[in-house]
């Protein structure tokens, strides 16, 4: 466990953001799906969900679609669940990928370089 809090910690000193805790749940595809389709409205699973609030996030990883995920990338599962890690903390700090013509996406290179993960 230590590892993950290391690993958050890491990220968001790389990003330059603060948060008081960070809850880390893994569920299967089925639960993500149920997850997704209550708070998005889209009836399908999804790899990473966050809900952010004030000072604190929950982050939810798919571990299912991250294992798929790592088989296509040819890298380990710790390196995909590191990725989702990254990306739902960097919507925890209110950055959004669908509406900020590229902000997050751009950052999230940032951070994986800085955090030494591959890009």
């Amino acid at each position: 466990m230590s590892q993950v809090g290391g690993f958050v910690r890491k990220v968001l000193r790389a990003a330059h953001g603060q948060l008081k805790n960070v809850s880390i749940v893994f569920v299967d595809d089925r639960t993500m799906r149920k997850l997704n389709r209550q708070f998005r409205h889209q009836n399908k699973t999804t790899d990473v969900l966050t809900f952010p609030d004030d000072d604190s996030c929950e982050i939810v990883i798919s571990i299912e679609q991250a294992r798929r995920q790592a088989r296509a990338e040819q890298h380990s599962l710790a390196t995909e669940v590191r990725y989702l890690l990254l990306h739902g903390l960097l919507h925890a700090l209110g950055y959004d990928h669908e509406t900020d013509n590229g902000e997050m996406n751009a950052l999230e290179l940032d951070v994986r370089e800085k955090v030494g993960l591959p890009l």
